[in-house]
């Protein structure tokens, strides 16, 4: 009998193994009927029966649908195919799992409404279904799943009414008795939908509830003063909803309580109830963003030995700052800025040794910075700006705390100097915010990263002596202006350079040859020039050629104009990053670029580049990254292209290119991108490019391309985009177009096409943009294309279509223009 049953599983699985792919084919190789089905990859088999009880495969990038086999699993107590590219409905026959206690199906592709037949299965205790493509409502038979736990059917498109989750659309308010079904919930996640009325007063029912997360809804009324009757909570998120009133004390009475989350709800008023700040088992609180007032209890961390974040930012608290906020010994992030606090900052701050983040700024403090934040030794950001009545030095042990990555002073009143060796003791110092760049920040005779991303600095750089040590030197997105002084080069051992995203004018110094361990140069996006008005080619190359390790040069977006000198081809073999769109150059490109072996990216786009493509390209055998779009090359497209065996992403739009597109492209199995739109191009379009199974976009759009036999893209089952507009395409439609699950835009018009739009196009599950127009289609618009959840742009006009035009589904929102000029649409 139990062999018999074995072979029962074992059927239902090679059943369900004929109907999906994968990659490497692992299914195909190792679910073989001459080996025990208990010993196949993936499954588990129970000691005593030897059935089947557990499939597991998850993450093993499968693809196709579930068939209903599966329901005859019948000892199955674990059910996991998340993360793989399953697709369509869920079989019914799957309900008759009566002891299955796992369900698992998040982030595939199943679309249509999740299935009533779920509360049959009343023994799950595990229901998640996140990321797929389910609509409609959550059935109401789920509450009959008596022993559920977790419930995950978030990033759907559910809609209606629903107790369920998150990061939907789900309207409409909250069940009156939500709770009454549901005694074992421990786990209730309702955030990021658009859920409205009040927050039941019978939630205080799920007794068992461990997590409760109702933020970024549009939730009104009050916070339920039963929310303290949920004594098992653990988390609770109520912020950025429009409730109102206060925080009610009873919130005092979850003891086990570690994280309180009420942030962003501008109608929360009063004063934080102390019963809160009795909690001892609280880790975080977070009342950031709202409108509450009062003081802080004097003894705010007298009962709370484990609390590691405290956000209070953004309200409306006044009085001191209590010196007991010393006795939070285990506070890892504390933000008290943007409220009106007054006084001084207490030197008991300085016993809160584990600190990461401290905020105090933009509050009506006084008085100075007291040197005992010196004792911070885990500081990573400091940040006690804008209060206009902080005065004297800033203590010179700030800048002893090794760990700091953020210092923001700025907008106060303090006063003296910076120490000389600002930075000795600060090798992590990422952003400084002291509304000027210290002259000597630069002297340091230790430093060896200096990283002021993001900060608000401007005007000239300071001069560079010769900072011995200094590899990393990233200075972009600031307003810094003038020339790239010459001092830089003294920096003889830096490894970095970005100066990108600023205002820095003149000519690229001829000394970057200095630098001769340079790795990285990236200087995009300023006003720099070559040289002279005589000098018409890139002289800073030729110095650049000394720097033997170099890896990535990137001069994008400067108006540098000029052409590129044949010594480019004697930049470092190390070379694998070379961007220079929107230089204004012209010319040809040399030849010499072929000797860049190593390449794996160049961006010459956006430029006045003339001649042909060089077919010494086709030598940078590593190269995975061309682009060349915008630009005046004309010839044809060299067969020596076909050699980049590695490419992924080619870009050849917008020139003058000529000729037939070279059918070894096909060749390229590794391509993902593939545009050549707005050319000349004149030949049929290769067969072999219907070949690219991995491709994701194919742009061949504005040319003067043909097709010699009907276009048949069935194997490209990954295809994103396919753009084929503006051609001379003739023949029909053919029905494998339906067959690209995953085609998000479809553009074939301005074409001589002919036929039917086939029915099959219902298939197009994923698809959001169609464009037919143009051409000479002829029949009906296939009414189940209205099944096409997606669609947001549709374009049938000028054809010689006929009979209904759909009016469900997608279609009830597309005007007129979509349909005109046709022959008898009505």
């Amino acid at each position: 009998m139990t062999v018999r049953n074995l072979n029962f599983d074992q059927f239902a699985l090679l059943e369900f193994k004929d109907r999906i792919a994968g990659p490497q084919n692992v299914l195909a190789d190792n679910w073989m009927a001459s080996t025990s089905v208990c010993n196949w990859i993936g499954v588990s088999c129970g000691i005593l029966h030897k059935r089947v009880i557990a499939l597991n495969l998850t993450s093993m990038n499968l693809r196709g649908t579930i068939p209903p086999h599966l329901g005859n699993l019948s000892f199955l107590l674990s059910l996991d195919l998340s993360s793989n590219h399953f697709y369509g409905h869920l079989p019914k026959e799957l309900g008759q799992l009566r002891h299955l206690r796992i369900l698992q199906l998040s982030y595939n592709r199943l679309n249509g409404e999740i299935p009533s037949w779920l509360g049959n299965l009343q023994r799950v205790r595990r229901l998640q279904m996140k990321n797929n493509y389910f609509t409609g409502t959550i059935p109401e038979t789920l509450v009959n799943i008596s022993n559920l736990e977790i419930l995950n059917l978030g990033l759907n498109q559910l809609s209606g009414q629903t107790i369920a989750l998150s990061n939907n659309s789900l309207s409409g308010s909250l069940p009156n008795d939500m709770c009454q079904h549901l005694p074992k919930l421990e786990v209730l996640y309702l955030h990021s939908n658009e859920l409205s009325g009040n927050i039941p007063s019978s939630m205080g029912k799920c007794s068992n509830l461990k997590n409760l997360s109702l933020s970024l809804n549009q939730l009104t009324g009050i916070i339920p003063r039963s929310i303290s009757n949920l004594t098992q909570l653990k988390e609770l998120y109520l912020g950025f909803n429009n409730l109102e009133g206060q925080i009610p004390d009873e919130i005092g009475n979850l003891l086990g309580l570690e994280l309180l989350n009420i942030q962003a709800i501008k109608g929360l008023t009063g004063q934080i109830p102390t019963s809160i700040f009795n909690i001892s088992s609280l880790k975080t609180i977070a009342l950031s963003n709202n409108s509450l007032s009062g003081s802080l209890p004097n003894d705010i961390c007298r009962h709370l030995p484990k609390l590691e974040v405290l956000y209070l930012h953004r309200n409306e608290l006044s009085g001191n700052i209590p010196s007991s906020m010393g006795k939070c010994s285990n506070l890892k992030n504390l933000s008290l800025s943007l409220n009106q606090l007054t006084g001084i900052i207490p030197r008991s701050f300085g016993n809160l040794t584990q600190l990461g983040e401290l905020y105090l700024g933009f509050n009506n403090l006084e008085g100075q910075i007291p040197e005992e934040i010196g004792n911070l030794l885990g500081l990573e950001l400091l940040n006690i700006q804008a209060i206009k009545g902080l005065i004297g030095q800033i203590p010179t042990l700030i800048f002893n705390i090794s760990s700091l990555k953020t210092i923001a002073l700025s907008s106060n009143s303090l006063s003296g100097s910076l120490p000389n060796d600002i930075c000795q003791h600060l090798p992590k110092l990422e952003v400084l915010y002291l509304s000027q760049i210290p002259s000597n920040i630069f002297n340091s005779t230790t430093l060896e990263e200096i990283d002021l991303f993001n900060n608000k600095l401007e005007g000239n750089l300071p001069p560079i002596t010769n900072p011995p040590k200094l590899e990393i030197l990233l200075l972009w997105r600031k307003k810094l202006s003038g020339n790239i002084p010459n001092s830089i080069f003294n920096a003889s051992m830096l490894k970095e350079l970005d100066l990108a995203h600023n205002l820095f004018s003149g000519p690229i110094p001829k000394t970057l040859g200095n630098l001769r361990h340079l790795e990285w140069f990236r200087i995009k996006n300023n006003n720099l020039i070559t040289g002279s008005s005589t000098d018409h080619e890139w002289s800073f190359l030729s110095s650049l050629t000394n720097c033997r390790n170099l890896s990535t040069i990137d001069v994008s977006g400067n108006p540098l104009s000029g052409v590129l000198p044949t010594y480019i081809g004697n930049l470092s073999k190390s070379l694998q990053y070379f961007y220079a769109s929107n230089c204004e150059l012209q010319g040809i490109i040399a030849m010499e670029i072929g000797n860049l072996t190593n390449l794996l990216l160049l961006q010459l786009g956006y430029n006045k580049l003339s001649g042909l493509i060089p077919a010494s390209i086709g030598g940078m055998r590593n190269l995975q990254g061309l682009f060349l779009s915008s630009n005046k090359f004309g010839g044809p497209i060299s067969e020596s292209l076909c050699g980049l065996e590695r490419l992924y992403e080619m870009y050849l739009g917008l020139n003058k290119l000529h000729g037939s597109i070279p059918s070894c492209l096909g060749n390229i199995t590794s391509l993902g991108y593939l545009y050549l739109d707005s050319n000349k191009l004149s030949s049929a379009i290769p067969s072999t490019l219907w070949n690219l199974k991995d491709i994701l976009e194919i742009d061949l759009s504005s040319n003067h391309l043909h097709n010699s036999h009907a276009i048949d893209v069935g194997n490209l089952r990954s295809l994103l985009k396919l753009n084929l507009s503006r051609n001379l395409l003739t023949g029909d439609i053919l029905s494998s177009f339906g067959g690209l699950q995953t085609l998000v835009s479809l553009d074939l018009s301005n074409n001589i096409l002919h036929g039917y739009i086939p029915e099959s196009f219902d298939g197009l599950i994923s698809l959001e943009f169609l464009d037919l127009c143009n051409n000479n289609l002829s029949g009906v618009i296939p009414k189940s294309l209205e099944k096409l959840l997606y669609l947001k742009y549709f374009n049938v006009s000028f054809n010689r279509l006929e009979g209904e035009i759909p009016s469900e589904g997608c279609f009830s929102k597309f005007s007129s223009t979509s349909f005109m000029k046709n022959y008898a649409l009505c």
